[in-house]
């Protein structure tokens, strides 16, 4: 259970800042500085990350409280809980933020259903998470897959993709997943505008 949980944090870290390029859906202004808080944590020091996902948790919480339908809010909440749970490693309080995340994501993709940053965020974490703590493989990679229908142009959601399909040998479906074209195929059909 412990590898599974640091696998479901580790690929939230990556996917919940994914390099998309469609945009976010509209949110508050908070809430989007909070998301912003949470993508410049990854280029900043290790001392620092800390310290802006707290600050941008406590944004997005906020935003939430005033702004309980902006599903950009609730992404917000997702990504900076998330990657503070993955630099804090293995513990009570990363095990007990797991329903907090699931609750969060789940959410911003009720009032966002297409958003494919979202889609792939939810999708690798349900992927990565153990069973016990309601993690499924199957789930997790039909959601990638419908993020990359909707934005096939998702490199990190293309490589999350393939890294779940080689854990499975399924490696010809991995490669075919890792190009342009072949994230089109795998998703489903053809890419949407």
């Amino acid at each position: 259970m412990r590898a599974g949980f640091a696998t479901a944090a580790a690929v939230l870290a990556v996917l919940a800042t994914t390099d998309t390029a469609r945009p976010d859906p509209p949110g508050s202004l908070p809430a989007r500085a909070a998301v912003r808080l949470c993508r410049q944590a990854d280029a900043a020091e290790p001392g620092e990350r800390r310290r802006l996902w707290s600050q941008g948790l406590a944004i997005a919480e906020h935003a939430v409280a005033r702004h309980p339908h902006d599903p950009v809010a609730h992404f917000a909440v997702f990504c900076n809980l998330g990657k503070r749970a993955s630099a804090d490693g293995i513990g009570p309080d990363a095990l007990a933020a797991v329903p907090r995340l699931r609750k969060h994501i789940e959410r911003a993709l009720q009032l966002a259903p297409d958003w494919a940053e979202a889609l792939a965020a939810r999708g690798a974490f349900v992927a990565a998470l153990p069973g016990i703590l309601g993690g499924d493989t199957e789930e997790g990679e039909r959601l990638i897959r419908r993020s990359l229908a909707i934005d096939p142009g998702n490199a990190a959601a293309r490589r999350e993709l393939a890294r779940m399909l080689r854990k499975q040998g399924r490696d010809a479906e991995a490669a075919a997943a890792l190009a342009p074209a072949g994230a089109q195929a795998a998703a489903g059909g053809a890419a949407q505008p």
